[in-house]
Parts: structure tokens; C-alpha cells; sequence
């Protein structure tokens, strides 16, 4: 039942109080807060169902769930540190089986990607499918999809912090020494490694490459336009090392 052709609910976490860049969520790109283009972003997708963005209950906050509100969009408040459960109370909410996980630093996600992602855990009897294990694609387009059977298990088992912070490595076993399960891991890679380019949002230098790529990219762009564009101004590529 979990792999039916169900629309999966989308979940975006965020927070206002990042230790790297806090606010980032909101920070103005071209107008409009960083989440309002990835809520944007994300809508454009053909297959993903409801989108709820998890915040959490603390005061800082509010400005999130105003800006959710105004874009009629879902929101849920939880446990700042338990991610994990905030992910797991946020999907109760409604009767979605599965669940696509995205993080507010990505304004630029591609929804044909998501797409990707959806369809290959339709493909097979898949637990959990992402673009994250083998890095393929640029740091900031990061999508995965889980079935809430899954998360329910890392929800009970998974206990060290780490594994309550960041959701899915109970899930994908990516750091078996805090301990993990045994699920069926599927994954979606491109062609090309694009894995050292970086369009996600942790530094002001991030928000000023980010600001410049939307500024001229046409409204409906798809990932490889941003990334022909980059190439011409390799500043905005934003080059790991």
C-alpha cells in the first residue's frame, strides 16, 4: 500500500534561528523570502500531493507561520531539536502514506527532480529513495521520499541526537554508529557529477550567488538553465573544493 499512486505530502523544515545564517529562511531574494520560492518551487511539481512546512514552537518562528499563512500553505509547529519528530507529527496530520522531506535552504529546488524522485519509488518497493547518498546533483537541490512506515520505525528506534536532528540516517543508515535499520534504499543519480556546485543557502555569500542566478533566470527555470547560466559566470557556480 505505501508505493500506491497516492500524491506523497511534501514536508519543508524550517527555522529562523540557523547557526550558520540566522533567518536565512526569510532573507529577500528578488523580492520575495528565500521559502517563498521554494514553496513556489515545490507547487510546480506534478506529483507531490499537500505541502506542509514543520517549524518549530518557539517565538522566533512566527514570522514563518505568517508567511505560510499567507501563502495558504499548511504549517505545523513542533520540538526544535526532535526533527524527526516534528516530521513524524506533521505527517499525522494528514492520511498521505509517504512523505517528501525537503529543507527551507534550498530556494532553488527543481520540481522535476522531486518528479524523478517520486517516480523511482513508485518504480519498486522502495522505503526510502533520494538524489543524497551519491551525490550527483548541486548542494541545494537535495530531495528525498520515505514511506511513513519508515519513519514511524526511526521514530521509535532512532535515539541519538544526531539521528533526531537530521530525520533520515536511521533510515538511509549513512551513520551506522548511532545505529540504523534495514530498509530498501533506492537512489537517483545524473548523468554528469555536479555534486561541487553549490546553490544552497548557509552563507551570505550563498544568498548574494543565489540572489544574482533568480535575478536572471526566467521564471519557469529547470536546474541545467541555471546551471548553463552559471557557466558563463563561474562565481556562481559556487565551486566546493
Amino acid at each position: 500500500m505505501e508505493n500506491a499512486d497516492i500524491p506523497p505530502i511534501a514536508i519543508i523544515q524550517a527555522r529562523m534561528t540557523s547557526t550558520r545564517l540566522p533567518g536565512k529562511v526569510l532573507m529577500d531574494i528578488c523580492g520575495r523570502p528565500a521559502l517563498e520560492w521554494q514553496i513556489s518551487r515545490v507547487r510546480k511539481s506534478q506529483l507531490v500531493g499537500e505541502i506542509i512546512v514543520a517549524t518549530t514552537s518557539n517565538n522566533s518562528d512566527d514570522s514563518v507561520v505568517a508567511l505560510c499563512k499567507q501563502l495558504n500553505v499548511k504549517v505545523f509547529r513542533g520540538d526544535e531539536a526532535d526533527v524527526l519528530g516534528r516530521f513524524r507529527d506533521a505527517a499525522n496530520t494528514v492520511s498521505a502514506e509517504n512523505i517528501v522531506r525537503l529543507t527551507a535552504d534550498c530556494p532553488m529546488q527543481d520540481p522535476d527532480i522531486i518528479d524523478d524522485i517520486i517516480r523511482k519509488f513508485r518504480s519498486g518497493k522502495f522505503d526510502y529513495v533520494s538524489n543524497c547518498n551519491e551525490r550527483t546533483y548541486p548542494d541545494g537541490l537535495d530531495a528525498e521520499i520515505f514511506t511513513r512506515a519508515a519513519m514511524e520505525e526511526a521514530c521509535l528506534n532512532a535515539q541519538h541526537p544526531f539521528l533526531r536532528e537530521h530525520v533520515t540516517p536511521y533510515i538511509r543508515g549513512s551513520h551506522p554508529q548511532y545505529g540504523h535499520g534495514a530498509f530498501q534504499i533506492g537512489q537517483v543519480t545524473f548523468a554528469g557529477d555536479f555534486s561541487h556546485v553549490r546553490w544552497t543557502l548557509d552563507t551570505m555569500a550563498d544568498l548574494k550567488r543565489i540572489r544574482r542566478l533568480i535575478s536572471i533566470l526566467p521564471e519557469q527555470y529547470s536546474w541545467l538553465e541555471a546551471l548553463s547560466l552559471a557557466t558563463k559566470e563561474p562565481d556562481l557556480l559556487g565551486l566546493v573544493d
